[in-house]
């Protein structure tokens, strides 16, 4: 097999466990010390394509590039959540616009008014972002138009009146419905009150109003994406960190750090999850956000980078980021626009490679 100098085959048949230097430090951190690919099935080689490269396009000194990431097919701009960032003593969310132009990509902060912004999706022609909430406003779904002076409207605030724990993240359906997990970080990062949900994934419908719970069973439900055929909804269960309110989080080894793929059924002419089964454990930090491309590809940011399952739920490759990825989203022609807090990278893959929620 031919690979390019920015990646490296994984010695999986090699039996690491006799190795030690594969356990003293990170196999990739070792090899790519500024970020590449690793190859642990050749179908990851397709991916790839035969000339991949990557590269930091923009940083910062805070934690601008976080979650979100929503490509903009019409101007090519991103849009991005920070993660927490102390202003005026309070803990801030910063939402940025980034752009290229003939210089180079830029980050512009934009001030749309959502209270802790994280999660966020193409629909209609702008972005719907996840609003966290605070102490002292409810959270929920609102919709940012992509203009100034961006325009925002609430889509949905509560749960038949009860207010929501903190939204994550967030997939649209091809029916028209809104998916969306509901975890109770914000409680525990101490951004918002005592928990009056469950930690649950709902589905809301525009048209009529309806909203449904529609799993309860993950400890920390957070990304979410639905397979090509929308047949299958995946979902990450990030229990293996729990939030904290003096850092980002205390990291538990022994808790799930999992995928879970449930079939969608219909009964009584309306939409449920059934066949909950484990589909994949990270096996660095925690799976966070997560979509497929059209070939129906698993990928999700690890602690390491972008993890990639094949459909059948094998670890094929990764592209590996030094210090992971929270987050990332497709752009055209095998663009990938990596979340690595600090830093944001851009990977180009094979050409061919279409993310499925665009398909560009």
């Amino acid at each position: 097999m031919s690979i390019s100098n920015s990646c490296i085959v994984y010695p999986g048949k090699e039996l690491a466990s006799m190795r030690k230097e594969y356990f003293r430090e990170p196999f990739a951190e070792r090899s790519l010390p500024q970020g590449g690919f690793v190859v642990h099935d050749e179908r990851f080689s397709q991916i790839l394509g035969s000339h991949p490269t990557i590269e930091v396009i923009a940083e910062d000194n805070e934690p601008f590039a976080h979650e979100a990431g929503v490509y903009i097919p019409e101007t090519g701009d991103i849009y991005i959540t920070s993660n927490h960032i102390r202003h005026a003593g309070k803990k801030h969310v910063r939402i940025s616009r980034v752009f290229k132009n003939e210089t180079g990509y830029h980050v512009e902060p934009i001030e749309p008014g959502i209270a802790l912004a994280n999660g966020g999706v193409n629909y209609r022609e702008g972005i719907l972002f996840c609003e966290q909430g605070s102490l002292i406003e409810p959270g929920g779904l609102v919709y940012m138009e992509p203009n100034q002076p961006y325009e925002t409207e609430m889509i949905i605030r509560d749960y038949h009146g009860r207010q929501f724990n903190s939204v994550n993240d967030v997939v649209i359906h091809k029916d028209g419905s809104i998916w969306f997990t509901d975890p109770t970080y914000g409680y525990e990062q101490g951004i918002r009150p005592l928990p009056q949900l469950p930690a649950q994934t709902y589905r809301y419908d525009p048209e009529t109003g309806d909203i449904r719970a529609m799993d309860d069973s993950l400890t920390k439900p957070n990304g979410l994406c639905f397979s090509p055929d929308q047949l299958t909804l995946y979902i990450t269960d990030t229990a293996g960190v729990s939030g904290d309110t003096h850092s980002s989080g205390i990291y538990s080894p022994a808790k799930p750090a999992s995928i879970y793929a449930f079939d969608i059924i219909t009964r009584h002419g309306a939409p449920f999850l059934a066949n909950k089964r484990l589909f994949a454990f990270a096996d660095v930090g925690i799976p966070d956000g997560i979509k497929c491309d059209t070939e129906g590809n698993v990928y999700s940011g690890c602690g390491d980078g972008v993890h990639v399952w094949s459909p059948g739920g094998t670890l094929i490759g990764k592209v590996y980021v030094p210090g992971g990825c929270a987050n990332f989203c497709f752009g055209k022609g095998g663009e990938m626009f990596l979340l690595n807090e600090q830093k944001m990278w851009r990977a180009q893959l094979s050409p061919e490679l279409r993310g499925d929620l665009l398909g560009l």
